[in-house]
C-alpha cells in the first residue's frame, strides 16, 4: 500500500512538471489577454489580410492574431496590386502573410512579433524591423502570421497600406529603399549562406556606424560597410560588397537620419544578441529536465525492487 501512495506522489509531481512547463511556454505568443480596449487616442489596431487566403484561413490568422472581435479593429486586404505598387513585387503572387499593426505612443518604439516563425520562412522579426525603421515606421506594436508556409513578404507590404490610409503616408522613396534592403537581407542569407541573425546584425551594425560617422560621401559609405565586414569576419564576393554599398548610398542620398532611431538599431542589435543567449540558456533548460525525468524513473524503479 505504501508503494502505492509513493507512486501516486510521483506522478503528481510529474503532472504538476508538466503543467508548470506548459504553462511557460504558453506565454511565448503576444502575451494579450482577453478583454480588448479601444485606444481612443491612437485608435484601433489595423489588421491587414493577404488577398489568397480563404475565408477558414482568415478566421485562422485572427486567432494567431488575438483578433477575438473583428469589429475592434480596422480590417485590409492585401493585394498582388499593392505588392507591385508598395515593393515593385510580382502581380501574380499569391499572398498569405497577414500583420496585426498597433500604434503606440510616440517614443515607444517598434516591437515585431512574429507569431508563427515556422511559416515565416525568410524575413526574421529584425529583418522586418530594420525595413520598417528604413521605411519611417518607428512606434508600432506589430504582429506578423501566416497559415502556411511563406516568405514573409506580403506581410511587410500588408504593414506598408496600414500606414497608408487614412490620409497618412508613408515616403515611397524610404519604402523602395526599405524593399531593397530586405531584398539585400534575404538574398545574402540564400546566395551566400549567411545565417539569417549575422544579415540583420550586419545590416543594422553598418546603420548605426552611418547614424554615428555621417559620410558625405559614396566613398565613405562603401568604408564604412568595409569595415564592418571586417570586424565581424564577413567575406563577401565584389558583386555582394557593391550591393550593400549601394543600397547605404541610396539610404545617404534620400537623407535618412538614422540618429534618430539609434536607440532601436541599439535594440535590434541586442535582441540578436539575446538569441544566441537565449540557445544556450534553453539547453541548459532541457537538459534539467532530462535529468530531472531520469532521476524520476530510476525511483520509480526502485519502488517495485
Amino acid at each position: 500500500m505504501k508503494r502505492w501512495l509513493k507512486l501516486s506522489f510521483i506522478l503528481m509531481l510529474v503532472i504538476g512538471f508538466v503543467s508548470t512547463a506548459t504553462t511557460v511556454f504558453a506565454s511565448d505568443g503576444n502575451g494579450e489577454e482577453s478583454g480588448e480596449v479601444i485606444n481612443e487616442k491612437l485608435g484601433v489596431p489595423r489588421v491587414v489580410y493577404g488577398e489568397t487566403l480563404t475565408e477558414a484561413q482568415k478566421d485562422q490568422v485572427r486567432k494567431l492574431l488575438d483578433v477575438e472581435n473583428p469589429e475592434s479593429v480596422d480590417e485590409y486586404i492585401v493585394t498582388a496590386e499593392d505588392l507591385v505598387n508598395y515593393i515593385d513585387g510580382d502581380p501574380n503572387s499569391r499572398m498569405y502573410s497577414s500583420a496585426k499593426i498597433t500604434r503606440t505612443e510616440e517614443g515607444s518604439g517598434l516591437v515585431i512579433n512574429v507569431v508563427n516563425s515556422e511559416n515565416i520562412t525568410q524575413v526574421t522579426n529584425e529583418m522586418y524591423a530594420n525595413a520598417l525603421l528604413t521605411a519611417g515606421v518607428e512606434n508600432a506594436v506589430v504582429d506578423v502570421a501566416s497559415p502556411v508556409k511563406v516568405t514573409g513578404h506580403s506581410a511587410l507590404t500588408g504593414i506598408y497600406k496600414a500606414f497608408n490610409v487614412e490620409g497618412e503616408s508613408l515616403d515611397k522613396d524610404r519604402m523602395e529603399v526599405a524593399n531593397e534592403e530586405l531584398d539585400v537581407a534575404t538574398d545574402l542569407a540564400d546566395e551566400e549562406g549567411m545565417d539569417q541573425e549575422k544579415v540583420s546584425e550586419l545590416l543594422t551594425q553598418i546603420k548605426q556606424q552611418i547614424a554615428e560617422q555621417n559620410p558625405a560621401t559614396k566613398e565613405e559609405v562603401e568604408q564604412i560597410v568595409q569595415e564592418q565586414l571586417d570586424k565581424m569576419n564577413i567575406e563577401l564576393s565584389e558583386e555582394d560588397r557593391q550591393m550593400l554599398t549601394n543600397l547605404f548610398e541610396k539610404m545617404r542620398n534620400i537623407n535618412i537620419d538614422f540618429d534618430n532611431v539609434r536607440s532601436q538599431l541599439d535594440d535590434i542589435a541586442g535582441d540578436i544578441r539575446s538569441k544566441l543567449d537565449e540557445v544556450a540558456g534553453n539547453e541548459g533548460f532541457w537538459q534539467g529536465v532530462a535529468d530531472f525525468f531520469n532521476r524520476l524513473f530510476e525511483g520509480i524503479k526502485g519502488l517495485f525492487n
